[in-house]
């Protein structure tokens, strides 16, 4: 609780919330890990991203700041919605399923807060020279989940992306080179249906098929995990004989779609290293996705979600070769706020004396901080 840190922080107040207690100033409580929590949508807000590191540049970025998590209950898409901002600049949100996990221990975590304010340890990276000319930068948060009472290594989900099966099952009939029949006969036990696929996999010759029997062969072992011991293992060796038949696979799916839809394949890999803390293998992984890609992706977040793997990869790697000392596990950081027009000045109901806040949205507070304790 000793180490003070100055943020460029400003709009940070979430509605209701008490006053610093210093005037122009936010108060936060950090909590530091070392597992990654994801942020999303940072595409919509590039040019805050580009604000907060000093500016477009065309060199790699690493910066390391603080974020602060705020619920946005008035979020019309989202109730369960929780904002991330850094220098008082919205940068993303959690993606919906994280969202709706971490809000109950986000709330206990600010309630427990003197300030009301909930801080993470950020790295904005990206940019770099790219073929499209676009640096796009992206957000990773390193916390502790136990914080928000989950699991030690609860996996922070990010996107959900489509991988053009539906697409490719309702023309099945019509197109003769493949034919997605045996995905009705999959075991809804995964188990069994690993078995299955294998066995699928023996005699296909299709690559379209071949290509969606490794998506779900993948799938149903990672999904089974924590129920047999051998499953990440054999995801692994799975992701790597998918990637090896590339050279056929990628054709087959310019043809069928004109486009590579989403190959869940490389960013799941990745995960999978990030979560071993071998990010080597992630930037590796992060790295095939995006050839494979090329100038070819049906949808480019999926590709901007590998870029920032790459550059969060790339970071780690860094960071490891240049060790600090360990931080307190929570400790309070100090933000300044917008302008001094935000903060306004009311009177105590019960005591008469003045106090002071930073102006939000909502009920104003009747009692001083005082006299509220």
């Amino acid at each position: 609780m000793g180490l003070l840190s100055r943020l460029l922080s400003r709009n940070v107040p979430p509605p209701g919330a008490p006053p610093a207690s210093r005037s122009g100033t936010v108060e936060a409580t950090l909590y530091t890990g070392t597992e990654t929590l994801e942020v999303v949508g940072e595409s919509n807000y590039q040019d805050a991203l580009w604000q907060i590191v000093g500016g477009r540049r065309p060199d790699h970025v690493r910066h390391e700041t603080h974020a602060i998590l705020m619920p946005d209950p008035e979020n019309r898409y989202d109730p369960n919605a929780i904002e991330v901002r850094i220098d008082g600049m919205l940068v993303g949100h959690l993606s919906r399923e994280d969202a709706a996990a971490y809000r109950p221990g986000l709330l206990r975590l600010m309630e427990m807060s003197a300030t009301r304010f909930v801080a993470l340890d950020a790295t904005i990276v990206g940019g770099g020279p790219r073929a499209d000319g676009r640096g796009f930068l992206g957000v990773f948060l390193d916390h502790d989940p136990a914080d928000f009472g989950l699991a030690p290594h609860h996996v922070s989900t990010g996107h959900g992306m489509r991988t053009g099966f539906s697409a490719a099952a309702e023309t099945d009939l019509e197109d003769d080179s493949y034919d997605l029949s045996w995905s009705r006969t999959l075991s809804a036990n995964d188990n069994t249906a690993v078995k299955q696929l294998r066995s699928l996999l023996e005699t296909e010759q299709e690559p379209i098929d071949r290509h969606y029997m490794f998506l779900e062969l993948e799938h149903r072992l990672y999904k089974g995990r924590d129920a047999f011991a051998s499953a990440l293992d054999e995801f692994d060796a799975v992701c790597r004989q998918h990637d090896e038949e590339m050279a056929t696979i990628r054709p087959a799916l310019l043809a069928k779609f004109g486009a590579i839809p989403v190959i869940d394949t490389y960013r799941q890999a990745s995960v999978r290293c990030q979560k071993a803390k071998d990010w080597q293998a992630a930037r590796e992984w992060a790295q095939r996705g995006i050839a494979v890609y090329g100038e070819q992706a049906a949808r480019a977040e999926v590709v901007e979600d590998l870029h920032k793997r790459l550059g969060h990869a790339a970071a780690k790697i860094e960071a490891a070769e240049r060790p600090k000392p360990p931080k307190a596990r929570a400790s309070i950081v100090t933000t300044k706020s917008a302008t001094e027009s935000e903060v306004e000045t009311l009177v105590c109901a019960s005591c008469g004396r003045s106090f002071e806040r930073l102006r939000t949205r909502g009920r104003k507070p009747q009692l001083c901080p005082a006299c509220r304790r």
